[in-house]
């Protein structure tokens, strides 16, 4: 018997059987579920009701993640699955479902950062005398650079920095910047569209979390 999503198989309120007056119907069809797994990607088609396709993913290991306090997208690499509110058996098989949260791989939003800002994230503080040293390479580079320069060029420059400095990132996330691994949620489903997509977790959603997985630590 296949899997049917129809109510007439399941017992009255009051614990009675009800009687089956009709068949199974081609609408009432179910399917088992997808359980994509980390690992290669490998997707099937599936032809759905009305010609409309699904895209089963059995296997993924890359998706497009955003970074909502800059708007942007890029793809990257799923490292491992951390955390499932519904059941800590798809943490340990390593099952991408809607709403999980990743690892994934921070390189490419480091690199958009240093190219956009010129500033490079997750670096380690260096002593007060290193400090200096580039403080004073810094200013001998910008001389030479300044004279060759137009004035739009400088003006485009200092626009930039300015918006360096306005955005802020969350220290808890700049934390994880510096490992090279990222925590994101995935908003896509794999069953369905067979893609991983999602965004990278900041500010109180990260704290929330965070606090999560250490208390499953403890546990």
């Amino acid at each position: 018997m296949g899997i049917s999503r129809d109510g007439r198989h399941k017992l009255r309120l009051t614990g009675g059987k009800k009687k089956i007056h009709k068949k199974k119907r081609k609408y009432e069809l179910g399917r088992p579920p997808s359980n994509t797994k980390l690992g290669s990607r490998q997707v099937h088609v599936v032809r759905g009701r009305g010609r409309n396709y699904k895209y089963r993913a059995i296997k993924l290991d890359s998706g497009s993640f955003s970074w909502p306090a800059f708007g942007i997208s890029k793809m990257t690499r799923i490292i491992d699955v951390v955390y499932n509110a519904s059941n800590n058996e798809l943490v340990r098989t390593k099952t991408l479902v809607k709403n999980c949260i990743v690892l994934i791989d921070s390189h490419p939003f480091t690199a958009w950062y240093e190219n956009t800002f010129g500033v490079t994230l997750g670096k380690k503080k260096k002593s007060k005398e290193e400090e200096g040293k580039e403080e004073e390479n810094n200013e001998e580079q910008k001389e030479e650079n300044n004279e060759d320069k137009d004035e739009k060029d400088k003006k485009s420059y200092s626009v930039i920095k300015k918006i360096g400095k306005a955005k802020q990132i969350d220290p808890a996330l700049l934390e994880q910047f510096k490992q090279g691994r990222v925590l994101a949620c995935i908003s896509s489903r794999p069953g369905q569209c067979g893609k991983a997509d999602g965004y990278i977790i900041e500010g109180d959603e990260l704290l929330f979390y965070k606090r999560k997985m250490d208390k499953k630590k403890r546990n």
